[in-house]
């Protein structure tokens, strides 16, 4: 079948001639010499490495250094660029994070492996569930948190791959160190008025299976071609995997990418949607729907994490983006999103929450197509600025 359904090598292309990145310039600065230019060169493996700082919930900033790794496992013409991306923080008040993603796609696309392991000891504030909520509600939760997805998927046709993979997360030691809480209430259970994953001092476990069935005809997650992703994700979390908890949810993630012009600099509109829901009673509170923690982190720009959270969530977010420059070292984005959770006891959608931003992009590694994006976002009760590397989806 996979002889009969080969990918499109014209589609695989990606020719960095006349492309201008931070690499080349320190170059020039220490007058070096210049990288040779090849879609046959034998070199497969390309790093990306950028600290910085940033705040984090519940007060003080972190050291981050975000680092990428991009290579091939196969023949440029016919198989993607594999990534892992490794983002470790910490501060000086205990709060640190060792999050690992890979995205790893195997000679042809034959098969690929989808990697999400992460250990924090991160706080995270929450509004309760559902929109409408005010900013006053703001609410401090403690964890620890140890996550483990693994996903194995075999291409069946072009573009479409089937798999199974296994997902965990584990909520250690959860608690409210908040006193100052709406109403005083220090008790996570009487905020939220949800009782699953809400006891004080307790832990909550989500372990099982999941399906995925994915179809993607981009060339590199770090920075899409023009094409389409479309990603369904079934998770069944059971006792009899050591779960505290029966309960399933479905994730379901659309993206369209769309080039205005034939040739020539960037010019692309880019546009994002995805709904997270649950499919029974039982998920705990901190495995619900909720803005900014889809798979990748990367939605609600302007938005505080977790802001919005509920049983069901729906997400819209579209983007411009075009290069400054021909030699494509500089360009920049402008985006919007809006998201809604639905209300705890109607289950309704009933209220939306826009946001809106722009951004600067920076050629970092032209050869795995790499950008340093800074982006700055904003919305009613936030606003920030984003730096990492890899563009938002």
């Amino acid at each position: 079948m996979l002889a009969q359904n080969p990918i499109d090598k014209n589609h695989m292309n990606f020719d960095t001639t006349g492309q201008k990145d931070l690499i080349d310039v320190a170059r020039l600065l220490f007058k070096s010499q210049p990288r040779p230019i090849s879609l046959n060169e034998k070199k497969k493996i390309y790093f990306s490495i950028l600290p910085v700082s940033t705040a984090l919930p519940g007060g003080g900033t972190a050291l981050v250094t975000s680092t990428t790794a991009g290579f091939y496992l196969g023949e440029r013409n016919t198989t993607y660029l594999s990534s892992v991306t490794f983002t470790p923080f910490f501060n000086l008040k205990g709060r640190y994070g060792l999050p690992i993603r890979s995205s790893i796609w195997l000679n042809n696309n034959s098969w690929t492996i989808q990697g999400d392991t992460r250990f924090l000891v991160y706080p995270q504030y929450t509004w309760g569930l559902g929109g409408g909520q005010p900013e006053s509600n703001k609410f401090l939760v403690n964890y620890d948190y140890v996550r483990f997805y693994q996903s194995v998927l075999k291409r069946i046709t072009s573009y479409f791959f089937v798999g199974i993979g296994y997902n965990l997360d584990y909520y250690i030691d959860i608690e409210n160190n908040d006193y100052t809480a709406v109403n005083n209430s220090n008790s996570i259970s009487n905020f939220t008025h949800y009782k699953f994953g809400t006891s004080e001092d307790k832990n909550s476990f989500s372990s099982g299976p999941a399906i995925n069935l994915l179809y993607d005809t981009r060339k590199n997650s770090l920075n899409p071609i023009p094409g389409i992703y479309a990603n369904l994700v079934y998770r069944y979390s059971a006792v009899a995997f050591g779960s505290s908890n029966n309960w399933q949810s479905l994730y379901a993630d659309f993206r369209k990418y769309v080039s205005l012009t034939d040739k020539g600099p960037k010019n692309v509109l880019a546009f994002w949607s995805y709904y997270w829901t649950t499919l029974t009673t039982g998920a705990p509170y901190l495995d619900l729907p909720a803005i900014g923690m889809d798979p990748y982190n990367r939605s609600g720009r302007g938005i505080e994490q977790n802001r919005f959270r509920g049983k069901r969530l729906i997400y819209f977010e579209s983007e411009y983006r075009r290069d400054i420059t021909p030699d494509g070292l500089l360009g920049f984005v402008v985006f919007a999103n809006i998201n809604s959770a639905s209300q705890l006891v109607s289950n309704r959608f009933e209220y939306w929450n826009p946001a809106a931003g722009t951004g600067l992009r920076i050629k970092f590694n032209k050869k795995s197509d790499t950008n340093i994006c800074i982006d700055y976002g904003l919305s009613n009760y936030f606003s920030t600025f984003i730096i990492g590397l890899g563009e938002a989806f």
